[in-house]
């Protein structure tokens, strides 16, 4: 009996490891001691995140016997200066972020599309405006 147990391997305790992605989308790739392919992706609620070749990710075992594997998240980059606890930032390629500050100030980099009617309840003011069909509005620059 003694025997036996020796010669059996010991059990992983190894819950979580790093990982770098080799296949991006919804279901990615990541080799950490070995590839695995077709993970799923997890993240805050509300959020989608896909992320792209070659980054560092957080992989984590679960299920029975921690067979089943997931990517968790990335490392965060540093906050912006200035940011304060329980304020959000978001940002994606090509210096695009939304910024919910806990002043209620929402900052928006890049390109804002809407689609839908756009309702301004206060006051409404604009540093340039460059569409001309806003120039008839009510409340515009």
């Amino acid at each position: 009996m003694w025997i036996s147990q020796k010669m059996r391997p010991a059990p992983s305790t190894v819950d979580a490891d790093l990982g770098v992605t080799t296949i991006a989308g919804s279901n990615v790739g990541v080799v950490t001691r070995g590839e695995v392919r077709d993970l799923p992706v997890y993240g805050p609620g509300g959020c989608v995140w896909m992320p792209e070749n070659g980054s560092a990710v957080l992989v984590i075992r679960g299920g029975p016997g921690g067979e089943e594997l997931c990517v968790a998240g990335m490392r965060q980059e540093a906050p912006p200066s200035g940011m304060r606890p329980g304020e959000l930032y978001l940002h994606g390629p090509g210096d695009t972020s939304v910024y919910l500050r806990s002043d209620g100030t929402i900052e928006l980099r890049g390109r804002v599309e809407i689609s839908g009617e756009v309702w301004v309840s206060g006051e409404f003011s604009a540093a340039k405006v460059t569409d001309r069909s806003l120039s008839g509005t009510q409340g515009g620059a």
